[in-house]
């Protein structure tokens, strides 16, 4: 009697970790999305500043006090509860579900991630919050350029000053302006200050 033979030769399934890609990195336009809102940067200022993980209440406290731009100990329960909720319902599970932070809502804690750590926020993501340095250096580009046209023209009185003085006063110009560029930038980076640098300003919830 024929016997049917069994194939015993073992399929290797695809491996689903060749396209098991970093999908964590958030992309501008997330980022925006996530940080654009004023609470949420607080909350990210306030992390920045202290040991992790941070206790809710506190952070609610700390965030009150920056919006309503007073002391801790002034806020009162109804600001702090307005505050504690919103970050409660809203806010941090958002944080956390781009994991930005990590937020456990059972224990009421909130810690830094890599993320955290990773994202260096400015104030130019805030509109009308920001000097525009893009602008600002558009418009010293144009000025320059239109001052070396005047001297191949021999444009008066521009060429009462020698060439060398000019290119002598751009050079020193762009210089300060990154200099200053750079301080600015430093001094808006969250987490550099005791208070967020954007702090005044309204706040959307």
């Amino acid at each position: 009697m024929a016997s049917e033979s069994m194939s015993s030769g073992t399929e290797i399934a695809p491996s689903d970790s060749s396209t098991d890609e970093d999908d964590n990195d958030l992309s501008k336009t997330e980022i925006f999305d996530v940080l654009r809102n004023q609470r949420r940067r607080y909350v990210l200022q306030y992390l920045k500043r202290n040991d992790t993980p941070v206790e809710l209440g506190d952070l609610a406290s700390q965030v009150a006090a920056w919006e309503y731009n007073t002391t801790i100990d002034e806020v009162t329960s109804a600001q702090r509860k307005r505050v504690y909720t919103t970050l409660q319902q809203t806010h941090l599970p958002k944080l956390d579900e781009t994991e930005i932070v990590e937020y456990d809502s059972s224990r009421g804690t909130i810690e830094s991630t890599e993320t955290t750590d990773d994202l260096n926020i400015y104030l130019e993501i805030v509109p009308g919050n920001e000097f525009a340095w893009r602008e600002y250096y558009l418009s010293l580009g144009a000025v320059s350029c239109a001052l070396v046209a005047a001297l191949w023209g021999h444009v008066y009185p521009f060429t009462l000053v020698s060439n060398l003085v000019w290119a002598t006063v751009i050079a020193v110009v762009v210089t300060f302006s990154a200099v200053a560029h750079i301080y600015h930038e430093r001094n808006m980076r969250l987490g550099e200050r005791e208070v967020p640098p954007e702090l005044g300003f309204e706040s959307d919830d």
